[in-house]
């Protein structure tokens, strides 16, 4: 359970690292304006904390400082790297000869991309602060990525410099307590004014930190919708991972996931390749995707459940997304933020039983018809993995709609904006996620030949998800 604490203003917080603080440092700042700077300057005190504040707005001044006169991204996560290296080397440099020997020593750097003049562009940005702990440590480093929401360039910049003002204070005062890093990120600030969508923590002092739990804490926070993760595990800036390419998205608990589970991905990859003439392996990210809903089913957030759902997935080469969305029509519209191509969202007919439900939809104006119109966009596409059940085929055409939901339901089929796989394999229709957990946790035997042997051998190895060993002696009795 996270400690109370007190919430300090903008203002506060600077003086409290002018005056009371010993911490030493420089500010670059690209894109924003010096706002983070002038917050400090502002406070009071300011000549015990800042050594230097730089502003290379220009982008030919910062190739000069930071990318040794050669043209890159200007708002990018590799830009923000170099902007740290280069301010604290020189901080090194110049200044530890010159100063105690208990003061800690930070570099703060930003590269923003805030609202054009015609309002045309995205605002967005990279923010982070390289910093010492303790004595003449090795320093550790914080990272962030946010998009800003506000529709007012000025405001933007007032935000700017509230979010730096936290990030520094939260590195001094709250690097032992990760959530509440990340929760007094939104000090003095509200969601519909930034989103942060990134966040990691490296260092000698914070190699307890699993930046994949900061992600899922990020979504749990409601600081973002929805985070991703990478093949290897690494937290990814979904701009970066999605833009311009086809995704195909899998709803699943994961716990853990089957055979059904690869084939939905192995049959939704075939059935894209049939409708590109020019399928590209390298323009298609494949998500298996988590809801916080799912994560949260006991109350709470359980953090060894959720990080060997990401293992396993991770170990059978598969990308994990974790969002707050709970309706699908929410999903399309999220992917279609980041400009991708072709949506293609995999379910199983359970699912699209519920999803042709009107109840569903009544927090909407316009009930289902508004969802199924945000849903079905130009892009997208639902991919139904057929169900044996009772010895009898369910697929998405021989589906039983409601009478006025008919005429409806077959213009999707008929306009091939409901699609059944093909190619599946009818030998693996019986599996269930939930059977598979259920045998697991009762220590039945059996299981084992519903998944791939890497993860029955993780499930026992590692006693995940309440594994019970059927061959162990009960001491008990």
């Amino acid at each position: 359970m996270e400690q109370e604490r007190t919430i300090f203003s903008t203002k506060q917080k600077a003086v409290k690292i002018n005056i009371e603080d010993n911490v030493f440092g420089t500010l670059a700042e690209i894109g924003g304006g010096q706002e983070v700077a002038r917050a400090f300057f502002q406070a009071g005190g300011a000549s015990g904390t800042v050594a230097k504040s730089i502003s290379a707005y220009d982008k030919t001044f910062s190739d000069y400082y930071y990318n040794n006169n050669k043209p890159g991204r200007y708002v990018s996560d590799d830009r923000l790297i170099k902007m740290l290296n280069k301010e604290y080397e020189d901080l090194q440099n110049v200044i530890t000869n010159n100063i105690a020997n208990n003061t800690l020593f930070f570099s703060f750097a930003d590269t923003v991309e805030t609202l054009n003049y015609h309002k045309t562009n995205n605002s967005h940005g990279w923010m982070g602060v390289r910093f010492q702990i303790s004595e003449r440590s090795k320093p550790n480093e914080v990272k962030i990525h946010f998009n800003l929401k506000e529709n007012d360039s000025t405001l933007q910049q007032y935000t700017l410099g509230t979010l730096g003002v936290n990030l520094i204070y939260a590195c001094f005062h709250y690097n032992q307590r990760p959530n509440t890093f990340l929760q007094s990120l939104m000090d003095n600030l509200d969601n519909y004014r930034i989103e942060i969508d990134t966040a990691s923590m490296i260092g000698p002092d914070l190699e307890y930190v699993d930046n994949r739990l900061l992600g899922v804490q990020l979504v749990k926070n409601g600081m973002t919708h929805a985070v991703m993760f990478d093949k290897q595990g690494n937290i990814a800036r979904p701009a970066d991972m999605i833009y311009k390419k086809n995704v195909i998205a899998i709803r699943g608990s994961f716990r853990p996931i089957t055979y059904v589970g690869f084939d939905m991905i192995k049959s939704s990859i075939h059935m894209l390749k049939r409708e590109c003439e020019e399928y590209d392996k390298t323009k298609t990210v494949v998500l298996c995707e988590i809801t916080m809903r799912n994560l949260m089913a006991s109350g709470e957030l359980d953090e060894r459940d959720f990080l060997a759902r990401v293992d396993i997935l991770n170990g059978m080469n598969q990308n994990v997304m974790v969002s707050n969305y709970t309706y699908f029509y929410r999903l399309t519209e999220f992917f279609n933020r980041y400009t991708i191509n072709k949506l293609r969202v995999v379910i199983g007919v359970p699912t699209l039983k519920n999803l042709v439900q009107p109840k569903f939809y009544n927090d909407l104006k316009g009930g289902i018809m508004e969802a199924f119109g945000k849903l079905f966009a130009q892009n997208v596409k639902l991919y139904v993995y057929p169900l044996i059940e009772n010895k009898r085929l369910q697929t998405g055409k021989l589906l039983n709609v409601s009478e006025d939901l008919f005429y409806l339901y077959q213009h999707l089929i008929n306009n091939n904006k409901i699609v059944d796989l093909e190619n599946v394999n009818r030998a693996w229709q019986g599996i269930f996620a939930k059977d598979a957990l259920r045998m697991i946790q009762n220590g039945e035997s059996g299981w084992e030949n519903m998944m791939p042997v890497f993860i029955s051998k993780q499930i026992k190895e590692q006693n995940l998800f309440g594994y019970k060993d059927p061959n162990a002696i009960d001491e008990t009795k």
